[in-house]
């Protein structure tokens, strides 16, 4: 059934005008616009007034208003009478006035609205249209148009989406996909065939004029305001602690788990660059003393690291490295032990750290990415790997993390089961955790914010001296306190560790202590958290211990109810979100006790 046959052409044209500007715009209504045309195109029924609609799938109370004040205004435009609601029609009906006497129930007729003005197109800054549309401004007047590889070419530098590869896997529109839109409007004509030229129409020479009236004030600011100009923002003077992490960070404004591949992390060839303890280290008297390793102003460069599962599909494994380059910002792709992104001050002499007492050329800085697309979030939330990611990065002492989350669109049906798990964590990430959240659209928009954020890191640390402690000194038992001593007593220092400890240090493969190993046991278990498994290994400190315990309850119906209440009745008394439920520890008792 094509548009012009269908029950309701006008209500049709708009959904559709509303849809297309959904998908270029990439806005989370497209599949409710989606659902919406294709169910008024195929009903056959003629619907008076759009409140009407609501009886067909994709159709609620917002959209319907909404066609409802487009109809409104276009009866005020073209001198037609506004059609009546279907429920002042049934009042009168009841009362037995005839629907056209307006005016005849008492009530005074409602002034007619003054038409409103149409208001002039003009596409959003740095979109694909608006790109289109100044590529062939710039061609001039007069030219036999452009191909669509010379066009796109033209444009690319003036959009923050890619015109050859979606900013989104899960759909196939890149900003090639606003030609369309322009061609509708009728901003653009094609001219040529077999190979298609592309011109600005009269219409289109008005909307390129706007757009170069819009640029004018924007490139005077810039001008008169050269930190407006850079894609970084002015930066904190110093970064002392959380709240210097929370400026940078917030500062950088922008307005997949990973991709599954067949690459996945190999271990690690720094396992064994950090010693194991014997014991924790409590006392400071007992921390080792040493001279940390200085680098001086202009003695290296800041540079940004990728995990090599950083990628935007199989067949694109280079589109996140390529995109910054263009933004120049160089950037290294390796197999990262924790994070999808961090920073490293790379020394300018090689061999500089490994003749002072640390391996590699690199020191690690204060800053970590974790990455997640939002349905891997949803997915790392469900089978728990959400709690044991963040326990691994506070176990690394990294003082400013970064979750950013990629809004990608899904399944408005599957996403609404978990929608207040992902509200609640990613509150708990902020509020419990510290860490700062970081939330982007799509992948561009994520290349964006850590161009912005090296640049802006690079104008932080390389006008001040490092301190890189000697790997000798470190073990897995000591780093943390040896780390937070020195945060304590010398707070204006930046202390750092070399990159080969720091992954030995994250690396998963590491032969982790019993203890360690405990606790990713008891956040196998579902309601079990980081901060629960830690409270739980206070009381019981080995699995062995953990199991007696239960065996000493008994045996028998009584036997059994002790094991239920075994956790929580030790662990109930604490508050927040370190106490322990009697429905978690039920769940503990079915793992760990005797069936």
């Amino acid at each position: 059934m094509s548009q012009s046959t269908c029950a309701n052409p006008l209500l049709l044209e708009w959904v559709k005008e509303w849809w297309d500007t959904a998908r270029e715009r990439n806005s989370k209504g497209v599949t409710t616009y989606k659902h919406a045309y294709d169910s008024l195109k195929a009903c056959p029924i003629t619907f008076e007034h759009p409140s009407s609609l609501q009886q067909l799938k994709g159709f609620g109370p917002k959209l319907c208003e909404r066609l409802t004040e487009k109809l409104r205004e276009h009866c005020e435009e073209n001198g037609l009478s506004m059609p009546p609601h279907p429920l002042t029609k049934k009042k009168r009906a009841s009362r037995g006035i005839p629907a056209q006497e307006d005016a005849d129930d008492g009530e005074p007729a409602r002034p007619a609205k003054k038409a409103k003005k149409p208001k002039a197109y003009v596409p959003a800054y740095r979109s694909g249209a608006y790109a289109l549309v100044m590529a062939l401004s710039n061609a001039g007047e007069g030219n036999t148009g452009l191909s669509k590889a010379d066009l796109i070419e033209a444009a690319q530098p003036h959009c923050d989406s890619s015109f050859s590869a979606p900013s989104d896997t899960t759909n196939f529109y890149t900003a090639w996909n606003s030609m369309k839109t322009l061609l509708q409007k009728e901003l653009v004509y094609e001219r040529g065939r077999p190979l298609k030229r592309y011109c600005l129409t009269d219409e289109g020479w008005e909307v390129a004029n706007r757009i170069q009236e819009a640029a004018a004030p924007r490139a005077s600011a810039d001008a008169t305001n050269p930190s407006t100009a850079s894609p970084g923002p002015s930066m904190p003077a110093a970064l002392p602690g959380t709240s210097a992490r929370a400026a940078i960070a917030a500062t950088v404004l922008l307005d997949d788990e990973d991709e599954n591949t067949t690459q996945p992390k190999t271990t690690t060839e720094f396992e064994n660059v950090v010693a194991d303890g014997a014991a924790v280290v409590d006392d400071a008297a007992a921390l080792p003393s040493c001279t940390p390793i200085r680098l001086a102003p202009g003695s290296f460069t800041v540079d940004l690291v990728l995990d090599n599962r950083e990628i935007r599909a199989k067949t694109d494994r280079d589109y996140m490295q390529e995109e910054l380059a263009k933004r120049d910002v160089k950037s290294t792709v390796r197999a990262l032990e924790l994070g999808d992104a961090l920073w490293v001050a790379r020394c300018k002499q090689p061999g500089w750290l490994a003749r002072m007492g640390a391996e590699g050329d690199e020191a690690v800085l204060d800053w970590i990415v974790e990455r997640k697309r939002l349905d891997d979030l949803v997915g790392s939330i469900r089978d728990g790997r959400f709690h044991e990611q963040k326990f691994r990065l506070r176990r690394l002492g990294v003082k400013n993390v970064i979750y950013l989350v990629e809004e990608i669109s899904m399944d408005a049906t599957h996403y609404q089961k978990y929608e207040e798990a992902v509200q609640s964590a990613m509150a708990s990430m902020q509020v419990v955790d510290g860490y700062f959240l970081k939330r982007t659209l799509k992948m561009d928009d994520t290349i964006r914010y850590l161009a912005s954020m090296t640049k802006l890191l690079k104008s932080v640390y390389e006008g001040k001296t490092l301190y890189v402690i000697p790997t000798r000194v470190l073990t897995t038992k000591n780093y943390l306190p040896l780390l937070k001593h020195l945060r304590e007593t010398q707070p204006l220092a930046s202390h750092h560790i070399s990159y080969p400890a720091f992954a030995s240090l994250a690396s998963k493969s590491k032969n982790m202590a019993l203890r360690d190993l405990f606790l990713k046991m008891l956040m196998c278990s579902k309601g079990v958290t980081g901060e629960k498994a830690i409270e739980i290994q206070k009381v019981w400190k080995t699995p062995n211990e953990f199991v007696k315990a239960f065996e000493q309850c008994g045996s028998g119906e009584e036997g059994k109810r002790h094991k239920m209440d075994l956790v929580s009745s030790r662990l109930g008394h604490l508050v927040g979100r370190k106490k322990i439920s009697k429905t978690v520890s039920n769940t503990l008792a079915e793992v760990w006790g005797d069936p």
